[in-house]
């Protein structure tokens, strides 16, 4: 396929915005899978290029939380991998199985992570009990997530958050932090299996990831610098807009 300058320009500019909010809260792929399809690129291949991008995206964030040591490895190395291991489950099982289905689950999941925002206003703002061990977090959250992306995608990175606030106990700058790691391996390890299937197309995706890398760079500065209550805003709006793109595509 060809693609005009203006054609590139827009959907730079598209994965520039959706890096911020991947990197904030999640939610991203709902702005940047309708514009590569809206271009005219087929669905699947509009996944598989939107995985490329997503990569870029996850990892400029994940490395600017590293950095400023909002990142404690040596604690979540197991849902990190967990997350990997969901994300190849995910893509395999995607190929043999219509996830249209999930359109009418996954919006009530996102109406009730914002309602839980809404009613709970404290959650995140400080750290809690962790109710489950970390092996049982990456058992459940970190593969479970991880499967969803690589199966569907919308919210991955809303779910791996609020799993961390909810299960782990954390706050919500570092449920951010290490939710773009595991967003991150389940990422590029769904990438790997679209591009043995040939469904990247790597012009767009390439313009589409230096997008990625400055809005993650810009997103994860403004968790910095709006903490809890920033998260907790943008977890909301990203929920109920998902919700209302799911309803109105399913």
């Amino acid at each position: 396929m060809e693609f005009a300058v203006d054609v590139l320009a827009l959907l730079f500019v598209v994965a520039l915005v959706a890096g911020i909010i991947d990197a904030i809260a999640g939610g991203g792929g709902l702005l940047t899978v309708p514009a590569l399809m809206a271009v005219g690129i087929p669905p699947a291949m509009a996944l598989g290029t939107n995985k490329l991008q997503g990569c870029f995206g996850s990892m400029s964030a994940s490395l600017h939380f590293v950095r400023h040591k909002m990142v404690d490895l040596r604690r979540f190395w197991p849902p990190i991998v967990a997350s990997g291991v969901g994300g190849a489950f995910g893509s395999l099982a995607v190929q043999s199985i219509d996830p249209s289905f999930l359109k009418q689950v996954i919006p009530w999941l996102l109406i009730a992570i914002a309602l839980y925002m809404l009613l709970a206003p404290r959650a995140g703002d400080v750290e809690r009990h962790q109710r489950v061990s970390m092996p049982v977090f990456a058992f459940t959250v970190g593969f479970g997530v991880g499967f969803y992306d690589g199966f569907f995608g919308p919210g991955t990175g809303t779910f791996f958050a609020i799993g961390c606030v909810a299960v782990l106990g954390t706050t919500l700058p570092v449920a951010t932090a290490h939710s773009k790691l595991m967003n991150f391996a389940c990422n590029s390890v769904a990438l790997v299996f679209f591009i043995i299937g040939g469904k990247v197309l790597w012009l767009p995706g390439g313009v589409m990831a230096v997008g990625q890398i400055i809005g993650g760079q810009i997103g994860a500065r403004l968790v910095f610098r709006g903490g809890a209550k920033l998260v907790r805003r943008v977890l909301v709006v990203v929920s109920i807009a998902i919700s209302i793109r799911l309803f109105m595509t399913s």
